[in-house]
């Protein structure tokens, strides 16, 4: 069910969580989303973990039309199909630059082996950018790999690592701190780039598989 709150002036945020992450309503927003992007009015659509933040421009359209609109572009977000883009990235497990490996294996009962093994076998979603410009969530995660995020985040954590934290995985787009752990450093392009047409190298609906270099 959608609940549309208010925020702010000129803003709706529409949340759809039902308790855990669901990646079934993930789609449906970015459905949702697509449907939006060429309404009167609406000036922006920022996708969240199972909700939606529209803005719009009260002095185009009315307030009473965008939230009728809303609820029609819901209903009609169950019928659309979103195509995806497959993304392969290499990953050099382990080592100086994976040096939580040990402690997920450690966490997991699972040799270091295993570990690798669990996180390169399955095709990720990027649910969502968030956190930081670029940073893109990944579903999908093996749940043998669930391991709670760090009790004291590092100041610092490179760009381009490959991390893990509860039920989602990451590659990291800038050296940030962070509480997620890391398994590994990415060899992949740049995730973001202000100077880009499109900034965020990874987009909300992505399929993401990791091989290990």
């Amino acid at each position: 069910m959608m609940r549309i709150h208010c925020a702010g002036a000129n803003a709706f945020l529409l949340d759809m969580s039902e308790g855990t992450f669901q990646d079934t309503i993930q789609v449906r927003i970015w459905g949702m989303a697509h449907v939006l992007q060429a309404a009167q009015g609406i000036t922006m659509l920022t996708p969240g973990a199972n909700n939606l933040l529209v803005v719009f421009d009260p002095q185009i359209t009315e307030i009473q039309s965008i939230h009728r609109l809303l609820k029609q572009a819901w209903d009609q977000a169950a019928s659309i199909s979103i195509t995806p883009r497959e993304l392969v990235v290499s990953v050099v497990y382990g080592g100086d630059g994976g040096e939580d490996l040990a402690h997920v294996a450690q966490q997991t009962r699972l040799s270091e082996t295993e570990v690798v093994r669990l996180h390169t076998s399955c095709a990720y979603r990027v649910a969502m950018i968030g956190y930081s410009p670029g940073f893109g969530y990944l579903t999908g995660l093996p749940p043998q790999l669930h391991v709670p995020r760090r009790d004291r985040p590092r100041l610092s954590v490179e760009r381009k690592s490959v991390c893990l934290g509860g039920e989602f995985t990451c590659v990291m787009p800038q050296t940030t701190p962070s509480g997620w752990h890391i398994l590994g450093k990415a060899q992949c392009p740049p995730l973001f780039d202000p100077t880009a047409q499109k900034p965020c190298f990874l987009q909300a609906g992505d399929i993401v598989r990791f091989v290990r270099a």
